[in-house]
C-alpha cells in the first residue's frame, strides 16, 4: 500500500507541473497545448489524485467516474450564474470548472481517461510485484 502510494505521489508531482506549464506555453500551437493537451493532463492529474485517494479502485473505474465527472463540469460551462462566475473569476477556479464549453474537449478528456486508466494499470501492477 505504501510503495503504491509513493509511486502515485510521484506520478502526481510529474504531472501536476507539466498540466500547470500547458496552461502557460506561448510558443507553437499554443491553444492546442493550453486548451486540449492540458484537459488530458487535467484527467490524468484527477486519475492519479484518485487512485491516491482509493488505492483499492480498480483502474478503469477511476478513469470512468473522471471522464464523467469532467464531461458533467465541460458542460456546466454552460451555465453561468453569479457564484460560478466568481469561482471562474480565480485562476483555480478557471482551472478546476473552465469558463467555455468547446465540445471537441470531450475526445481529450477521453484520452486522458484511457491514457489514465494505462498508466493506473502499470502503477498498480508494478506495486503488486
Amino acid at each position: 500500500m505504501r510503495k503504491i502510494r509513493l509511486i502515485t505521489l510521484i506520478a502526481i508531482s510529474i504531472i501536476t507541473p507539466l498540466g500547470f506549464a500547458s496552461k502557460f506555453y506561448a510558443g507553437p500551437n499554443s491553444k492546442w497545448f493550453n486548451d486540449s493537451l492540458g484537459g488530458s493532463l487535467y484527467v490524468i492529474f484527477w486519475c492519479l489524485l484518485f487512485l491516491f485517494i482509493f488505492i483499492k479502485s480498480k483502474p478503469w473505474k477511476i478513469a470512468l467516474a473522471v471522464f464523467v465527472i469532467t464531461c458533467i463540469l465541460e458542460f456546466l460551462q454552460l451555465w453561468h450564474p453569479p457564484f460560478l462566475q466568481i469561482i471562474r473569476a480565480t485562476f483555480i477556479g478557471r482551472t478546476i470548472l473552465g469558463t467555455t464549453f468547446v465540445p471537441s474537449d470531450f475526445i481529450y478528456y477521453l484520452l486522458g481517461s484511457i491514457a489514465s486508466w494505462l498508466l493506473l494499470e502499470k502503477i498498480k501492477k508494478i506495486t503488486d510485484s
